[in-house]
């Protein structure tokens, strides 16, 4: 349980034409919300970005809200809200395998009339925010190991955008679509089988950066077995990413 004293730190990054219209009506309305969401105003919900979002948590600020028109009332013919559900859900699932609570991430709709409904939900969020606490915190991580994995995770971002217009594409785009695809165990499946192995070596490169190291100790400062290390590290050596240091007797960047 966090702090009483415990002032979260949280940003909102929010569509021009709908959620900052929420928010405007909200402050002319003199309705309440806590101080400490700064918003960023974006044309499109879709303009945020996963890049957004790790580089936040990993300066410290405590959760990420995503706020957009709602589906079907997007004012671009390319209907962005889809793509932001799909980067939304693709990223709590990410922020959730490298050992993050998702709900440091939330996405909602709010129309530029609904003052009252963006006041009740950053009020709602920033709530459950400042009970979770700092981040981190309850995650169990410091803070080295806490960019560690941010940091691993980031470097995915640009395979993950090709799978997303790929292999994680759904096919027709309503509400019930798309709920129905990223809350299924079909997405859960497709997630491991592209991104986990991905993630796994993001990791180990991170910690070659910093010295050569043998498989064992990737292995134990992983919380692998060996024989996925000595996987990775093959594959690896193939690409050309790392090579074995005779004199040293254990692998290094290449």
């Amino acid at each position: 349980m966090a702090s009483k004293d415990f002032e979260p730190r949280m940003l909102g990054i929010i569509c021009n034409w709908c959620c900052y219209g929420g928010a405007d009506l909200c402050g002319v309305s003199r309705f309440q919300y806590p101080p400490f969401i700064r918003l960023v105003r974006v044309m499109c919900s879709a303009k945020a970005d996963m890049t957004h979002i790790f580089r936040a948590l990993s300066n410290g600020l405590d959760a990420v809200f995503v706020g957009g028109c709602h589906l079907g009332d997007c004012h671009y013919v390319t209907a962005g809200n889809y793509d932001a559900l799909s980067m939304v859900s693709i990223c709590k699932k990410l922020l959730e395998r490298i050992g993050f609570n998702p709900l440091r991430l939330r996405l909602e709709w709010v129309s530029a009339g609904e003052g009252i409904r963006f006041s009740n939900i950053m009020n709602e969020y920033g709530g459950q925010i400042k009970d979770l606490g700092p981040v981190g915190e309850i995650e169990g991580m410091d803070k080295k190991k806490m960019l560690f994995e941010l940091k691993a995770a980031e470097r995915l971002i640009p395979f993950i955008k090709l799978a997303q217009m790929e292999r994680l594409r759904v096919p027709v785009r309503t509400e019930a679509a798309y709920h129905e695809f990223f809350g299924s165990q079909e997405f859960d499946r497709l997630f491991d089988e592209l991104f986990l192995d991905k993630l796994e070596i993001s990791r180990m490169l991170l910690l070659l950066k910093e010295k050569p190291r043998s498989t064992l100790e990737m292995s134990e400062t992983l919380g692998l077995k060996s024989s996925d290390v000595s996987r990775h590290v093959k594959s690896s050596a193939r690409q050309g990413l790392v090579r074995y240091d005779v004199n040293q007797g254990c692998y290094a960047l290449a």
